[in-house]
């Protein structure tokens, strides 16, 4: 409400900054107000916020595309599949530590308040189309430039077009499942980050999870477009078919198994989930719920 105010132990938002029982370890009630917290940001973002800087994380986003692919060509084809994703999680270290808007990473965040009803299931999908729609014209523009100018080696850009058909002609269901893998484990960060205090521990936290996501051969839905739309602008495949061969998968995937996880796990094992600073909120009614754009927010 008005009145929160900062202190040691909590946030201007009311949400714990250190943890009641151990200071420097938070409860899952605790961790769970902090993702609140977040939330409540996300939802109250007007469009336009939300697609500028979800634009810059898509450029981010080139940015782990273009290393992975020269790492791709600079490593031995033997050890490359373990050594080449080291260079992956870079785009996601700018991206988490500069609070860009990344779908999957920060469109998980304003499912608690949806489970919560106290937003809407509209509220909540203008979030994610305002960040998607961002994220996929910054990978356009990063991969147009690295398409049509010199910035990749000949090497380089021969392991970006293997990349992309290896997403490709891998089997659609297949694509699903693995993307809904590394859907769990962005859920999983999104948690553990919001469990953390320091800056250090986040930029290890993003490092090692996102690291698996190529290392396992799994698929995050803006670097899988990042290798459909480099396909396309290098004329090596169909836009529709990059799209709905590749990316649509990919997309399916990453949602279902983020907001699984989410669901199941995270809001299933917590019961005081918003802060104590905050007055009581309202649940929406059902109508509005399900068909409007309300979020409710603490009483004052």
């Amino acid at each position: 409400g008005a009145d929160a105010v900062q202190s040691p132990d909590r946030a201007r938002s009311g949400a714990p900054s250190a943890g009641e029982a151990v200071g420097d370890r938070f409860s899952t009630d605790e961790i769970f107000q902090r993702v609140v917290a977040t939330a409540d940001e996300e939802v109250e973002s007007d469009s336009l916020k939300l697609y500028v800087s979800g634009f810059a994380a898509g450029l981010a986003i080139t940015i782990t595309f273009f290393l992975y692919a020269t790492g791709k060509a600079a490593f031995p084809a033997d050890a490359s599949g373990l050594l080449a994703p080291l260079l992956y999680p870079l785009g996601f270290v700018y991206i988490i530590m500069g609070r860009y808007q990344l779908y999957t990473e920060n469109t998980l965040t304003p499912v608690t308040l949806v489970l919560t009803r106290v937003a809407s299931i509209p509220s909540l999908l203008r979030v994610w189309v305002s960040v998607l729609a961002g994220n996929l014209t910054g990978a356009v523009v990063g991969t147009f430039v690295l398409a049509n100018t010199g910035v990749f080696s000949v090497a380089a850009a021969d392991a970006a077009i293997g990349i992309g058909f290896q997403g490709i002609e891998t089997p659609w269901w297949d694509l699903v499942f693995k993307a809904m893998f590394a859907g769990w484990l962005v859920a999983g960060l999104v948690w553990l980050e919001h469990a953390v205090r320091d800056s250090i521990s986040r930029v290890v936290l993003v490092f090692l999870v996102i690291y698996v996501i190529p290392a396992s051969g799994l698929y995050h839905i803006v670097v899988s477009s990042a290798d459909v739309f480099y396909l396309v602008f290098t004329g090596n495949v169909a836009l529709t078919t990059g799209l709905w061969e590749f990316a649509v998968p990919v997309l399916l995937g990453n949602t279902i198994g983020g907001v699984f996880l989410v669901t199941l796990i995270n809001y299933g094992q917590t019961e005081n989930r918003f802060p104590e600073g905050e007055g009581p909120r309202e649940r929406l009614s059902l109508r509005d719920w399900l068909f409007s754009l309300r979020i409710s927010r603490p009483a004052e």
